[in-house]
């Protein structure tokens, strides 16, 4: 895997962490953000990574990752496209045992639709050998799923089986999981005895979590929970309609957030658009 900037240090960092951005769905701001939020939020050496098809507007201390072409890549998406499927199974790409070279340990994978909160050590050091997620808030019919993608530990060279088994089996493994990475990752780490969930509370879901219930949820601010280190944006609101307050009728409205606006965007004067 080449690295296009940032070259890749000498020494090994405390903390390892990535993200994955393709297509023009997330500016950079978006990956900036996330990288500034971990930063504020360790106390450890952070190393932070980004794959993505494009490199404009990233932050100078982030280590870019390219894109690669799967091997696998026209015979899953061929199938997904064929059947009517659209999931992030990109996302596998980031399992690769020769990602980094250098790492030998856990690696935090973060989606960049999430706002980090609190300490992240936490969720490096949690047990450790394992495949981590938070648990799923709701599955879809007929699909278990075990784990929620917003945030994974793994440890690419220990769990290599979690890339190895796309590269040699695409359509089963995008078939048997509903076309959900989340699915994928969670459930065979748990044939492998190789899945622990993360604590509930350190993870939380914005709409799930934070909202207040009818009809407080028109009245009052957005709950901020004591323990938790990140919120994901699953579904809608996304961050920068939760920190600008979303009105989405009696159920689903909520006010305007400053908690969120304060760690996700710090001193930017307004939210940048979707």
């Amino acid at each position: 895997m080449s690295v296009l900037a940032s070259g890749l240090n000498d020494k090994m960092a405390d903390i390892n962490c990535i993200c994955l951005k393709f297509g023009t769905l997330y500016g950079p701001e978006y990956v900036n953000r996330l990288f500034a939020g971990l930063r504020r939020n360790t106390k450890s050496d952070l190393r932070f990574f980004c794959m993505t098809d494009d490199t404009r507007g990233l932050d100078a201390g982030i280590e870019v990752l390219a894109l690669p072409q799967e091997p696998y890549h026209d015979r899953l998406f061929g199938l997904m496209k064929e059947k009517g499927l659209r999931a992030p199974f990109q996302k596998i790409s980031l399992f690769r045992p020769d990602l980094i070279p250098d790492l030998d340990g856990p690696l935090l994978v973060f989606d960049i639709d999430i706002v980090i909160l609190g300490d992240i050590d936490p969720l490096r050091d949690y047990a450790p050998g394992k495949v981590c997620m938070r648990r799923e808030w709701g599955t879809r019919a007929g699909f278990r799923s075990l784990g929620h993608g917003s945030v994974e530990k793994i440890e690419p060279k220990r769990h290599s089986y979690l890339y190895e088994f796309v590269l040699t089996n695409p359509e089963e493994a995008v078939m048997k999981h509903g076309a959900s990475e989340q699915n994928y990752t969670s459930l065979s780490a748990e044939l492998a005895g190789d899945f622990e969930p993360f604590p509930d509370d350190w993870i939380i879901s914005f709409k799930y979590d934070c909202r207040p219930k009818r009809p407080m949820n028109l009245f009052m601010e957005p709950i901020l929970p004591p323990d938790a280190k990140v919120v994901c944006f699953h579904g809608r609101p996304k961050m920068e309609e939760a920190v600008a307050g979303y009105r989405a009728g009696l159920l689903h409205s909520t006010r305007p957030c400053r908690w969120l606006r304060d760690a996700w965007i710090g001193d930017a004067p307004e939210p940048v658009p979707a």
